[in-house]
């Protein structure tokens, strides 16, 4: 299990920024694929950005390209995502995931993933 803790999460205008993080505890870990996932009110979980253990293989949500960008710091054990030009409809509950043992990443569906962290809102006013 790889514990999680999400931080970074507030309230922008749209067109504004902010940068998540995601923080894993201090053991040991092999090979943690990562990725990011939101959920708004009253719909599902969906992917918003996953990358490789490495930190070299990267994907992204169509409705996301080009504005979020994922990155990790696996010296900290900490994965980032930076939101660029936010838009309302970026309003969610964002979560880290994280699953060990995984040497072909990154992944992109929720069912891949084991491991989830507690969740930080993101909140884009027009």
């Amino acid at each position: 299990q790889v514990l999680l803790v999400e931080s970074g999460g507030g309230s922008v205008q749209a067109g504004g920024s902010l940068r998540l993080s995601c923080a894993a505890s201090g053991r040991t870990y092999v090979s943690v694929c990562m990725g990011w996932f939101r959920q708004a009110p009253g719909k599902e979980r969906e992917g918003v950005a996953g990358i490789s253990a490495g930190g070299y293989n990267t994907y992204y949500a169509d409705s996301v390209k080009g504005r979020f960008t994922i990155s990790r710091d696996n010296a900290k054990n900490t994965l980032y995502l930076q939101m660029n030009s936010l838009k309302p409809e970026d309003t969610a509950m964002y979560y880290c995931a994280a699953r060990e043992y995984c040497y072909r990443g990154p992944l992109r569906s929720r069912s891949e993933y084991n491991n989830w962290g507690q969740g930080t809102q993101v909140t884009v006013s027009s």
